[in-house]
């Protein structure tokens, strides 16, 4: 570490009440803004000083202001680990080697910090959750660039690497500076589309009328990325006040039971939102720095304006409006969600087939992994997953009652519903995201109990009402409603492969459907097997 680096930090500490490391961590992104505006003015023609440029300002970062020559090391096996497995495995393992390597040494970071973490120190398992998202799908691209362009989706031929790319460009993507420590994470291609600036081509009108002419350059970013900025400490001053009034030490502590019960849920609902603020923040001032860096872009919009949303991480608003879970988790951790989807779900499926539960256990076993090992990870992510269930019956059994029989059209009473959904989706998982905060097993239990594990309660009384012939009676009503018949899922048939898709978050869409098919592939497991058992003793009995 730079002598005498720790000193503003420590007097900002003892004047805000805000952890040292926390206060770094904020000065390292900001950091990044004007280091983005000089990286993004190295020449376009020189990549290397560019990769250069990056590699040295995360190694400055990392040893210079958090001294953690301990995590260099830690990223250091990941990267290497990963970069030899890419270039000297062959077949079609090796993305799947890849993957067990980098999540079996990242859960060794977990049970580390989870046996021995510091709160409030800033350690590498934050960079190495956003390495292992980069780095696996770096693996699976260059897979994808070994196989025929026949068998490729059009997603993995985007992403597709035909050559091994070289080890300072490697390490350059590894050491990313804006998003080293809290993401966003992108794939190779990308960074490779912005390094050689392909990613800015495009087609602009001339000077002359009809005429056109090649755009190679970085588009202004400048009025996009403060706005990202000021939005992002905006966030972080929301965060500083609201953390100084809803206090986790506060809902474990006997004061707090001398609310009344609804007071109580409004509480957590407080503290849930408090800490949603802190990662707006940080993640609105990391996208910010990759915004003006350039890697932000994602092409023209109708107006043939930039737009600047390649990277987003979290949409605030839409979360906290959201009136579904599915809307709400979506709203979260996008990139995480890309990840799941395109390299843990759609890579478990066998080609040609609709994903099924073994898909949804992957994503669900991956996803709860990735984030670590503290037992409230786990009562959180179960929970959520019978919320999704619960939620899919409500939108198959009793929304349309609360539309036009067209099933598209809002009824009379639609908006009813919507502010029912936004109520029970923001109360519900601020109760259920608690165990997120606290990460303790007994006390989340405390917590629940305090508040009369009123969620549990509403999940337990719903699956045994659509468990029940009410369910049968809901569908009598609804057919008479929409005047055809309803089919076993409601009135909303089955998905199709092309339309399936990944739980949010790994979080399976029904978990319920997803035992179902497990109870329906054992059944025909067990029947084939006993066809098997019937004919080798019909066989014997002819000998």
């Amino acid at each position: 570490m730079i002598p005498f680096i720790d000193y503003p930090f420590v007097w900002l500490e003892n004047a805000t009440g805000a952890f040292k490391d926390e206060l770094k961590l904020i000065f390292t992104i900001l950091l990044s803004y004007p280091l983005a505006g000089v990286l993004k003015r190295l020449p376009d023609a020189e990549p290397a000083k560019k990769n250069l440029f990056m590699i040295g300002v995360s190694l400055f970062y990392m040893v210079g202001v958090f001294d953690l020559w301990g995590g260099l090391r830690t990223l250091g096996v990941s990267a290497g680990g990963a970069y030899a497995i890419a270039k000297f495995v062959q077949g079609p393992y090796m993305p799947w080697i890849a993957f067990v390597y980098l999540m079996g040494h990242m859960l060794v970071s977990h049970i580390e910090r989870e046996l021995h973490g510091i709160p409030g120190v800033v350690d590498v398992t934050g960079a190495q959750m956003v390495m292992v998202m980069k780095l696996t799908a770096f693996c699976w691209s260059v897979h994808d660039g070994r196989l025929p362009e026949k068998d490729l989706s059009a997603f993995q031929k985007d992403r597709a690497l035909p050559v091994v790319p070289s080890i300072l460009n490697y390490t350059a993507y590894v050491l990313f500076f804006p998003s080293l420590f809290a993401g966003p994470a992108f794939d190779f291609a990308e960074y490779q589309k912005w390094i050689d600036c392909t990613m800015f081509d495009a087609t602009v009108p001339g000077a002359t009328k009809g005429n056109t002419k090649r755009k190679r350059k970085i588009p202004k970013s400048h009025r996009p990325a403060v706005w990202k900025a000021v939005c992002g400490l905006g966030w972080i001053v929301a965060f500083m006040k609201f953390s100084s009034w809803y206090r986790l030490e506060f809902v474990l502590g006997d004061a707090f039971l001398g609310y009344s019960v609804p007071r109580r849920i409004w509480y957590i609902y407080a503290l849930g939102f408090a800490e949603r603020l802190k990662y707006y923040g940080v993640w609105s001032l990391t996208e910010g720095a990759s915004i003006l860096s350039g890697l932000g872009y994602n092409g023209l919009d109708e107006d043939k304006k930039p737009r600047w949303n390649r990277l987003t991480n979290v949409d605030p608003w839409a979360l906290e409006t959201a009136e579904n879970s599915r809307a709400y988790l979506e709203s979260w951790n996008m990139n995480t969600n890309k990840w799941l989807k395109n390299y843990v779900y759609l890579r478990v499926t066998p080609r040609g087939k609709k994903p099924g539960f073994r898909s949804s256990l992957a994503t669900f076993g991956t996803s709860a992994i990735w984030h670590g090992i503290s037992p409230g990870y786990y009562l959180t992510f179960l929970t959520a997953s019978l919320v999704q269930t619960v939620a899919k019956y409500f939108r198959r059994y009793i929304r349309p009652f609360f539309m036009e029989p067209d099933g598209k059209t809002p009824g009379k009473y639609k908006r009813a519903y919507d502010i029912f959904g936004l109520l029970a989706t923001q109360i519900g998982f601020s109760y259920i995201v608690a165990p997120f905060i606290i990460l303790d097993f007994k006390n989340s239990l405390i917590l629940w109990g305090r508040v009369k594990f009123f969620v549990h309660i509403a999940i337990l009384l719903s699956m045994l009402f659509f468990n029940s012939p009410g369910k049968a009676w809901l569908n009598q009503k609804l057919k008479t409603k929409v005047g055809r018949p309803v089919t076993a899922k409601g009135l909303h048939k089955p998905p199709s492969a092309s339309d399936f898709r990944g739980g949010a978050l790994g979080l399976p869409d029904d978990p319920m459907e997803e035992i179902e098919d497990i109870q329906r592939e054992l059944f025909a497991k067990k029947k084939e097997v006993m066809n098997r058992f019937n004919s080798v003793n019909t066989t014997s009995k002819d000998k």
